[in-house]
């Protein structure tokens, strides 16, 4: 074996047009598990690419002796490499059971798999897009393994995993390279993983193995951990008397490339850990826990049902906690599981901001403060800006560019995509003018209903809609402008940092006033005797939220679901995909109904108001649409009848939206009218234009048993019709799932 190689990499090159990302690239792994570990943006993916054949490279590949440099990926795979990639990439709509016979020759191949990963088996009914994360990395790893390979290259495969299922994927791994003859090139954010599961280490910078050596050799040169990768550990460090039993965790992770020049170094440990890697890592030095994120309850405030969840949660993630101890009480601060976040531009901002810092750390809170200016000045903040901007979809460069409002745009892009990965965020605070309130507020909106969100700008007297859009944000306007510490600033931003501490301490103190389970339904004005209807069936067992199809109401029901705080939804009225495809007032953005693709939820939807689209007073309406078919519904509110091809076009959306939901589908079609004004006698009655949209819809779904369409000879408004829509709700919602919320 040592004279044949299983995989021999000389000179490999990689070029991004000027950008040379991979520089002269050599390595050999004989048999066994070979590590390759750095830092963000040093190239590791790219090696991934390269050797799988999916990125052009020069130099070569050698598979066992045989040069694959050059061939297809397929053409690659089939002489013996598998490729598990950075995120999984399972198939979401394909069942696990389905995804793994694909591949598979025989039907016992898939039992092996389902005999290393015992969960895949409950789960095989599951689609992709309902597995956890550690599910999807079996189910990624034992897709792999069905292509029989000689070579297994696996890219971070415990990205972003709780500790708990990190150590199930390193036992994998580490059964994988006891037990099989399969070679395995492995790519791990993590060193702690790493080092345990690798036979040897390759250190990669700036495009190149700078140096390789056994795993146990690593794991003990502590020198070397600090020179090659900015290792930091809090072990050391003092320690601080928690307010919660939270047993304390220990960091190993690879520090980012950007924090060379002003991290001092720090000392690494004699022993690796699991659990700590990039995506749960707060500032220098915090003990993070890598739960969910959900609003922090107190615990007069829970009852039975959340402290086992919270306790489910809890285990989940590897967090040991003494439950007899008083937690989450004020201060919060002093709890490491919760920090409070102050975002904005500190190359502007950064007196005002560390002010706030200091106001919420006096009352016991743990802060990290995030820099979201686009200047390039040094930051003094917990989070560099660069930091932030790499989570930006086309990475950092697409944030630092050298047009000012496309790097503001781009960094509150980045900024959502930033927050959503934090998984110690307990709330968020703002401060600044009409850029940084733009800034921060993007990614208020992103997080769940219920954590808390404030914003101090100089924008919250007049019009802030945009600002807070469907979500819960506390705008306070800050008098002065958020400029320099006054007398009023001083006041003003103390209130605006204890009021988030306030909010944080005592989160759900008060008895919720209905235990029953949330049902969020959409209503119009022409839709209102139907959803009525629908309601008072419904309303001795579920707390049934009406939301008014105005844009901002569709948005505001979805944010609720994207937050956890529903059970499922009767959309009766899905009016505003009309405004949306044809160019009215009140849509609710080209995002509206992808929630339910995010989220298990039951779904019953129907067309109510699908025949109109919404503009205001009769003399706003635009001149391309003055000789259509218009209604004056009132003063302010002219609606135009949808034509037959604009209905076709509204029924291919709204199929393509029903087609990719998780959950279970209901669709009733009302074959006598989607409105109260579109029946015989009415201005909107156009059977030719209904026929189109119940077409269209029908022509797109893709059907099953947990995803139906039904077409009922009634109209919208027709008492039976409610009755259907209840029907077939009971039918989504089972009392399993009644008993439990989807997000559980």
């Amino acid at each position: 074996m040592a004279d044949h190689p299983l995989l021999q990499v000389q000179g490999l090159d990689v070029y991004y047009g000027r950008a040379h990302a991979l520089q002269g690239v050599s390595f050999t792994l004989a048999q066994g598990v070979l590590g390759l570990v750095g830092r963000n943006g040093m190239g590791k993916t790219t090696l991934c690419n390269a050797i799988t054949g999916l990125v052009p490279a020069t130099g070569s590949v050698k598979l066992a002796r045989e040069e694959i440099l050059g061939r297809t990926p397929h053409e690659i795979t089939r002489r013996g490499i598998a490729y598990v990639p950075q995120g999984r990439r399972v198939w979401p709509s394909l069942t696990v059971d389905e995804t793994l016979r694909l591949v598979a020759k025989h039907r016992r191949e898939v039992d092996k798999v389902y005999a290393m990963f015992p969960r895949l088996a409950e789960r095989k009914g599951n689609g992709g897009g309902q597995l956890s994360g550690g599910e999807q990395q079996m189910l990624a790893i034992g897709r792999a393994l069905l292509l029989e390979p000689k070579l297994l290259v696996m890219d971070e495969p415990t990205e972003g995993l709780a500790p708990v299922i990190v150590e199930q994927v390193a036992q994998a791994l580490r059964h994988l390279a006891a037990d099989t003859g399969i070679g395995i090139l492995l790519i791990e954010q993590n060193l702690g993983v790493a080092i345990e599961v690798a036979d040897r280490i390759g250190v990669v910078v700036n495009g190149r193995i700078a140096q390789e050596m056994p795993a146990q050799e690593l794991a003990a040169d502590e020198g070397l951990q600090e020179r090659l990768l900015g290792i930091r550990s809090n072990e050391d460090e003092e320690p601080q008397e928690p307010a919660t039993s939270i047993a304390p965790v220990r960091m190993f992770t690879v520090r980012r490339a950007h924090a060379e020049a002003d991290a001092s170094p720090l000392p690494a440990p004699a022993r690796t850990v699991r659990g700590i890697n990039r995506w749960n890592a707060g500032a220098v030095g915090d003990e993070v826990a890598d739960l969910p994120l959900t609003p922090t309850l107190s615990p007069e405030g829970r009852g039975s049902e959340d402290k086992d969840s919270l306790s489910r949660l809890r285990e989940r993630a590897g967090v040991r906690v003494d439950e007899s101890a008083e937690i989450f009480t004020f201060p919060v601060a002093a709890t490491t599981a919760r920090a409070a976040y102050v975002a904005g531009t500190f190359d502007t901002k950064g007196r005002e901001l560390t002010y706030v810092k200091q106001c919420l750390e006096r009352r016991g809170l743990r802060v990290v403060t995030v820099d979201l200016s686009t200047s390039g000045k040094p930051s003094s903040a917990s989070v560099h800006p660069r930091e932030v901007a790499r989570h930006h979809p086309h990475g950092e460069s697409a944030v630092f560019s050298k047009d000012r409002g496309c790097a503001v745009s781009a960094m509150a892009q980045a900024f959502e995509r930033f927050v959503l990965t934090r998984r110690d965020l307990g709330g968020l605070i703002g401060a600044g003018g009409s850029g940084g309130t733009s800034l921060a507020t993007q990614g208020m909106r992103a997080l769940p209903v219920g954590l808390p969100k404030v914003m101090v700008s100089t924008m919250a007297s007049g019009d802030t809609r945009g600002y807070v859009g469907p979500s819960d944000i506390c705008m306070m306007y800050s008098i002065t402008d958020v400029s320099g510490i006054n007398r009023i600033s001083e006041r003003v931003l103390a209130n605006a940092a204890h009021a988030l501490a306030g909010m944080m301490a005592h989160a759900a103190s008060l008895p919720s006033a209905t235990t029953k389970p949330a049902l969020g339904l959409t209503m119009f004005g022409v839709t209102t005797p139907c959803v009525q209807a629908v309601t008072r069936m419904l309303a001795d067992e579920y707390d049934c939220l009406v939301f008014h199809a105005t844009g901002v109401g569709g948005q505001s029901m979805e944010k609720l679901a994207d937050s956890g705080l529903l059970q499922g939804a009767i959309d009766v009225s899905t009016t505003e995909v009309a405004d949306e495809i044809v160019g009215g007032v009140l849509s609710a953005g080209p995002q509206r109904l992808d929630v339910f693709a995010r989220h298990a939820l039951p779904y019953v939807g129907s067309c109510g108001a699908l025949d109109m689209v919404n503009f205001g007073a009769w003399d706003t309406v635009p001149e391309r649409f003055k000789s259509r078919r218009l209604y004056r519904h009132n003063a302010s509110v002219t609606l135009m009848r949808t034509t037959a091809e604009e209905c076709r076009a509204i029924g291919e959306f709204i199929a393509r939206k029903l087609n990719a939901m998780q959950g279970p589908v209901r669709f009733l079609i009302p074959e006598g009218g989607v409105s109260q004004i579109d029946k015989p006698g009415q201005p909107f009655h156009d059977p030719e234009a209904d026929r189109a949209l119940f077409a269209a819809i029908e022509a797109n779904f893709r059907g099953g048993p947990e995803r139906q369409l039904r077409r009922l000879p009634l109209h919208i408004n027709d008492e039976a019709f409610a009755q259907a829509l209840v029907a077939a709700w009971r039918e989504v919602a089972t009392p399993r799932e009644r008993s439990r919320s989807a997000f559980a």
